[in-house]
């Protein structure tokens, strides 16, 4: 049965694709979605190859029924038409007939509710876990931080790179890669063969963690836990996105995944403390400007560009900060902004982001473009801002 699936789709493709074999193979994206794909994403969890077998069994069983039900159906009304001088039986109900046909059909969904039971508690246990992560949804990016296991404490956002967005909004996609959309600036990283928890949970809305190729879906709800895990048979990239309607950026929301070995996974690890280590700011230090502005621009560009615009101007309902008067104005407010956010998220809220972060990306912001005003906020009025207590307040 489970080895169908293969089957049908090369078959499919000889007879769908004809001689385009050659694109497909050289347009395809490994462990995203293909050229003309007719089966679903290539399984690399024991769940989804389960789930493989599920879809096609049930596929088949319901295709027997329908044949079997439309064949009787059909030869009935050809066999005993009017015009071959027909007539209607008069008969009254038969015992027999009505228990078979009750019977018959229990034992059918019994037979095909099994292997779905089974398959579905195994879904749901996410015990013993060697690696725990949680994946935050945001409008609109995924915030991934290690809470158990190996890379504990790490933490980082992980954002649509910004040559794809730029390529998306100018209309011409004629020569995009073949990770359209779905190349991140930082990947989800995992060991092979390593039971993966991950906890869903979202900042502003709805948000659903979808990986195809592990079998996974997880609805990320503001205020709510939700979890689900998978252990990755093969190393590699894999791709999904988020799968709940979210907002206007719904489209720049990917997921990549990266399994590594379990010796890669650990080299991942040790470098990514280092750079956390070195990247660990005081929240102490009082900072230049122009070194603010430098740490400012990167922070726009990876967090706050995609809607703002890299030049300041906005796009359609979102306010331009260029010439902002909340930009312009007192410190305070624009602190109030990005630490709260505004208009039911549709600015969301940026506390995920440290104090020097985001003492960096406001400054960025009020000496940018055509913003001159020469005002500079250290981390320390951060810090201060998060407990209650903002500059003149």
């Amino acid at each position: 049965m489970k080895s169908i699936s293969t089957k049908l789709v090369l078959w499919g493709l000889m007879n769908v694709a004809g001689g385009g074999s050659l694109a497909h193979a050289t347009t395809d994206l490994p462990g995203g979605p293909a050229v003309n794909q007719l089966n679903l994403h290539p399984a690399v969890t024991r769940i989804a190859h389960e789930q493989h077998y599920l879809h096609w069994m049930m596929l088949i069983i319901c295709t027997v029924i329908f044949i079997g039900v439309f064949a009787v159906m059909f030869y009935s009304i050809w066999k005993h038409r009017k015009s071959r001088g027909a007539k209607a039986a008069n008969f009254h109900e038969s015992a027999t007939v009505e228990v078979v046909w009750t019977i018959v059909p229990f034992i059918i969904v019994v037979l095909m509710a099994l292997p779905a039971t089974k398959v579905l508690v195994a879904q749901k246990d996410t015990t013993n876990a060697d690696v725990t992560i949680k994946a935050t949804g945001y409008q609109w990016k995924w915030g991934y931080d290690y809470i158990n296991g190996e890379g504990e404490g790490l933490s980082f956002i992980s954002t649509l790179d910004s040559s794809h967005r730029a390529l998306s909004d100018s209309g011409d996609v004629s020569k995009a890669p073949n990770d359209y959309l779905l190349k991140v600036d930082n990947p989800l990283v995992v060991p092979v063969d390593r039971k993966v928890r991950i906890i869903t949970t979202a900042n502003d809305v709805i948000h659903s963690f979808m990986v195809p190729s592990f079998g996974i879906k997880q609805d990320a709800i503001p205020g709510f836990v939700r979890d689900t895990w998978f252990r990755a048979e093969k190393t590699g990239d894999y791709y999904g996105q988020c799968a709940e309607l979210c907002g206007k950026e719904h489209a720049y929301m990917p997921i990549h995944v990266k399994v590594l070995s379990s010796d890669g996974y650990k080299a991942w690890v040790d470098e990514q403390k280092k750079i956390a280590a070195a990247k660990k700011d005081d929240p102490s230090k009082v900072w230049s400007l122009p070194d603010l502005m430098a740490r400012g621009e990167k922070v726009y560009a990876a967090n706050c560009a995609a809607c703002h615009q890299a030049n300041g101007k906005g796009a359609g309902p979102i306010k331009p900060l260029d010439g902002s008067p909340i930009v312009l104005g007192p410190t305070a407010e624009m602190m109030h902004v990005v630490l709260e956010g505004r208009a039911n998220g549709a600015m969301p809220a940026w506390k995920q982001l440290s104090d020097t972060e985001l003492a960096a990306v406001v400054t960025f912001a009020k000496n940018h473009w055509s913003n001159k005003t020469g005002q500079l906020v250290q981390p320390a009025e951060f810090v201060a801002a998060r407990t209650g207590k903002f500059p003149g307040q």
